[in-house]
């Protein structure tokens, strides 16, 4: 299932990084930036969320909220935040729960192998829980001038 805009949001509930549920619901009446990234400290991820944390007061007064989802464990979530200093929330969907939902979770290829992961893209959803836009061309170092343009 492709999601698009105009599409509703699928709401889900899973963990952030201190073991707290989080629903998309509890975010009805905010903007909500949902971006998908494969995998905590690695080089692309890092370069995301950090031009997201650097941007973050712009987002946030732009009405934004920001998660990010992998299929990291919190512990691993926990480390990257600490590490790279970041402001928001990071949901640890380990079970692919909001990847399937969401289809991200792909096939995707390396070096000729084909094996399965997490499709980078963010998805901008209004206060009503309706996508408004999906960035499939993530720009990892300009991903916040994306979302704000």
């Amino acid at each position: 299932m492709e999601l698009k805009a105009g599409d509703k949001a699928p709401d889900f509930e899973v963990n952030d990084q201190n073991g707290n549920a989080v629903k998309l619901s509890d975010f009805k009446g905010k903007k909500v930036v949902l971006y998908f990234y494969p995998k905590d400290n690695t080089p692309g991820c890092t370069a995301e969320s950090c031009n997201l944390r650097d941007n973050y007061q712009a987002l946030q007064a732009a009405g934004y909220e920001v998660l990010g989802v992998s299929t990291d464990s919190e512990k691993s979530h926990q480390k990257f935040i600490e590490k790279q200093n970041l402001p928001f929330t990071l949901l640890a969907d380990t079970e692919k729960q909001i990847h399937e939902k969401y289809g991200t979770w792909v096939e995707k290829q390396m070096y000729g192998r084909k094996y399965m992961g997490t499709a980078r893209v963010t998805f901008l959803i209004n206060e009503k829980g309706v996508i408004e836009e999906v960035i499939e061309k993530v720009k990892t170092k300009e991903h916040a001038a994306q979302i704000l343009k």
